[in-house]
């Protein structure tokens, strides 16, 4: 039996990802418990969507350009619900190394391409720039570099003609609410092994409860 883990998700704009995982804990489709849900922007929709769910709330906004004093801060405010897992839904920031070292393999990022390619920001209009007929979102671990980290679990979506960024970004949406709830599950299942640049999924049987 997987207890389940205790998970905080990091958001800056709407929350439909944290509304995706919130609907998964609720319909009982994975393991865990969203125990606080942090923004760097107090006016983050996303806030309200935890609210509803009686989820507890931090906002930490900057004041300062210190990016490891404000990452210090933000780190401390977080581990006071002792998370097991850390899962960056939409958190516009780049953090330092000292956050990442904080919680080793333990924070999860939602990005939407299929990396590497077109990380950063603006991604679906990269993709529409490059003229390439698949994009799509991938799950990764957090590392200092930018949307480098070893990739979890990736889905396709593909490049209509006349697209625009409006459009592609719904259809990828409705991928990334699959995958990050997916990749969560995986996550509590203990299923996921980092080997340097590659996650390996075991299989179920050997996964062990936390």
């Amino acid at each position: 039996m997987v207890r389940p883990i205790r998970v905080a998700v990091l958001v800056s704009g709407s929350g439909t990802n944290l509304q995706a995982i919130l609907d998964a804990v609720e319909a009982g489709a994975i393991d865990a418990n969203v125990v606080v849900v942090f923004s760097n922007k107090r006016e983050a929709h996303a806030l309200t969507r935890a609210a509803k769910h009686k989820v507890p709330t931090e906002v930490l906004e900057a004041n300062s350009t210190d990016r490891e004093a404000y990452d210090r801060e933000a780190a401390a405010l977080i581990a006071k619900y002792s998370p097991d897992l850390l899962v960056f839904a939409g958190y516009m920031r780049v953090v330092t190394k000292a956050f990442i070292e904080r919680f080793p393999d333990r924070i999860i990022n939602i990005h939407p391409a299929l990396l590497p390619a077109f990380p950063g920001m603006h991604a679906q209009q990269q993709a529409l720039d490059a003229g390439v007929k698949l994009t799509g979102c991938t799950t990764h671990f957090v590392r200092a570099e930018v949307d480098a980290g070893p990739i979890i679990l990736q889905a396709s979506v593909p490049v209509e003609e006349g697209d625009t960024v409006e459009a592609l970004t719904a259809r990828i949406l409705v991928e990334e609410h699959k995958i990050l709830p997916q990749t969560v599950q995986l996550f509590a299942e203990r299923r996921l092994r980092v080997e340097g640049r590659r996650v390996q999924i075991l299989p179920a049987s050997e996964g062990r409860a936390l």
